[in-house]
């Protein structure tokens, strides 16, 4: 049984035993004391003041009897409330303690990692989303009953308990080694707050701030955010999707949902070092060997993309590729490009060029 449902049973039977009393006094009196009397004089004798008989017991049949049986279940009622209450304080307190150290020891075998603040429902699909991707993550959430509910559905993931504008909180979190930050708490204010706090204890970490009203997308960026999102203009976006591009709306709908194949569209960037850089996309034969699709490749100085690149594009170091494919096959695609900390995955090695 909960403690919390026996401070319930505990505050029922101090009930029923002062409701006991109250009655059997009333009833040995025959009436000729009041109930608050009665109640009086159970109060006092469940506690042992002793501040003298309201009822009198000389007068009254089996009244010291009564008082004799009142006492012990009261007194046994009082010792259940206390050792529950005690249970209550000193086990909340070790678990809270232990719970805390098993998330320090979790956090610090983590790196590159990507804190999410705030656990209300924008996050709760941050989550999911990272966790389908095989991303490391941790989040901030000062609501201890959220933390309760998000342990269960994501049992391995670490949480760190307190205010995201602390700075102690975010080192707890991590942020010194994180690869990026996503400020989701519920209004602009904090988020603002939390996106100047952030990029003073880490200058290079990236933030994805959430912006709600109109005029917080030029203050996020101005602060330190990389980028902000609209909750509105999103929903405004999908509802319109929904009415003149159905088909192109289902098909993402259905690659972020297909549970027996993780597709994703997703961007890995070359490192000096990848064996990719010097290649074309012809020769790098990515769709081949791993079933992933380059939909559009940017170059290091260049903002703009270039969409449905030629086979003949030459890879450059530097050089964004975003991509279509399998989460695993991503994992590989990442260790080939070089500089990316996640474990390789199923992508074969380009063989060596002829001549080597």
């Amino acid at each position: 049984m909960g403690i919390p449902r026996r401070l319930t049973n505990t505050l029922m039977l101090f009930l029923i035993v002062c409701l006991a009393g109250t009655l059997g006094y009333y009833w040995l009196s025959r009436g000729t004391t009041s109930m608050m009397d009665c109640l009086y004089m159970t109060v006092i004798t469940l506690s042992t003041v002793g501040y003298g008989e309201i009822v009198d017991m000389q007068h009254l049949p089996h009244g010291r009897g009564f008082t004799m049986v009142l006492i012990v279940f009261g007194m046994g009622v009082m010792l259940y409330a206390v050792s529950t209450v005690t249970a209550f304080i000193v086990e909340g307190t070790l678990r809270n303690v232990l719970w805390r150290r098993r998330m320090a020891k979790l956090i610090a075998k983590t790196e590159n990692h990507y804190i999410v603040c705030g656990a209300g429902e924008t996050s709760r699909h941050v989550l999911v989303e990272l966790a389908n991707t095989r991303r490391p993550f941790v989040v901030v959430e000062h609501d201890h009953e959220r933390i309760e509910r998000l342990c269960e559905e994501f049992p391995n993931a670490p949480f760190v308990e307190g205010d995201a504008h602390d700075d102690e909180i975010l080192r707890e979190a991590g942020i010194d080694c994180a690869a990026g930050l996503i400020a989701a708490l519920p209004n602009d204010k904090d988020n603002l707050f939390l996106t100047v706090t952030a990029k003073q204890l880490n200058p290079n970490i990236r933030i994805v701030a959430k912006g709600i009203q109109p005029n917080a997308r030029d203050k996020l960026l101005r602060a330190g955010a990389d980028s902000v999102v609209s909750p509105n203009m999103i929903g405004g976006m999908r509802m319109v999707s929904e009415m003149v591009r159905p088909a192109v709306v289902s098909f993402l709908d259905l690659m972020l949902r297909d549970k027996d194949k993780t597709m994703r569209i997703e961007e890995a960037t070359l490192g000096a070092e990848s064996k990719l850089v010097g290649m074309t996309l012809g020769e790098a034969d990515l769709c081949e060997r791993a079933n992933i699709t380059v939909l559009a490749v940017r170059a290091p100085a260049d903002e703009r993309f270039l969409y449905n690149p030629k086979p003949a594009q030459t890879l450059e170091s530097g050089m964004t590729l975003v991509v279509l494919g399998e989460v695993s096959a991503m994992r590989g695609l990442r260790r080939l490009a070089g500089g990316d900390v996640v474990p390789a995955g199923d992508l074969a090695e380009p063989a060596p060029e002829s001549g080597e």
